[in-house]
């Protein structure tokens, strides 16, 4: 991602930035699904006694609820947090979002979405939390005890956008305490992390190795993104304006939709 690039340095200096947006957006919201329903279904516990030789339904089933009436919120709702929402919706959930840029009324209206000024505002009233932000130093551990101790007790908690959005303590006290019932994440901060990293061994998780936006389908639209994007770029054609971040010195296209020049700081 392009959160791991100086860029107000790359504009100083007149380097073009570019990245191959939306290739892998819907598998990354589809994973975001996936670890709501794993999540609040209590799958991963039901799978892993399984894979023990057990059968106690009772155990399995102790913390499972229906996704359906739940309240649903979205930090941000770009590419990726749409997709969550537009998903979710199926579900017949009460869905919420919050972002700097505020979506459409027509699109508010046929999501049934509910807009909220501040995240710290929205987590008040969710029973599930999604992280789907951009790393930039205002976002770098917006998570913390603070923020956690803001939203309902027993909220579940997912992160598919970075490690660095939460800080990594607090998930895990979070857990620990109940504030949290569950947390799934994809990212992870160091990436690849130790083998003794907490949320390798905190209770109630669902971690991946960031892997949801790297199916083989994400996989070739990679490919085909940076072809385009050096045939233009040798060729002096113009990029396409979703795949520009930074150009001419200044922040363009998708980038300066996701960024501001004060917090292009890579």
């Amino acid at each position: 991602g392009s959160d791991h690039v100086a860029l107000q340095a790359a504009c100083e200096h007149n380097i073009t930035v570019t990245e191959v947006t939306f290739c892998n957006s819907i598998s990354v919201s589809e994973h975001v699904v996936m670890m709501i329903l794993s999540l609040v279904r209590n799958y991963m516990p039901s799978h892993q006694t399984v894979l023990n030789g057990g059968w106690n339904i009772a155990d399995c089933v102790s913390r499972a609820y229906d996704v359906e009436g739940m309240n649903i919120g979205s930090v941000a709702a770009g590419r990726i947090g749409l997709a969550v929402l537009k998903r979710m919706k199926a579900f017949d959930c009460k869905l919420h979002y919050t972002d700097r840029h505020r979506l459409p009324q027509s699109v508010e209206e046929e999501l049934g979405l509910t807009y909220h000024e501040t995240a710290e505002d929205m987590v008040k009233v969710c029973d599930v939390v999604t992280l789907n932000c951009p790393l930039h130093p205002e976002t770098e551990h917006m998570v913390d005890d603070d923020f956690l101790s803001k939203m309902k007790c027993g909220t579940y908690l997912v992160n598919t956008a970075r490690g660095k959005l939460c800080d990594r303590d607090a998930i895990a006290r979070a857990l620990e305490t109940g504030q949290l019932a569950g947390y799934a994440g994809d990212v992870w901060f160091p990436q690849p992390p130790s083998k003794d990293h907490v949320w390798r061994s905190m209770p109630n998780h669902a971690m991946t190795p960031h892997t949801s936006g790297t199916t083989l389908s994400a996989q070739t639209r990679y490919a085909a993104g940076c072809k385009e994007i050096l045939e233009c770029y040798f060729d002096d054609k113009p990029i396409r304006q979703e795949y520009l971040i930074a150009q001419n010195g200044q922040l363009a296209g998708v980038g300066a939709h996701s960024y501001s020049q004060g917090n292009a700081t890579g």
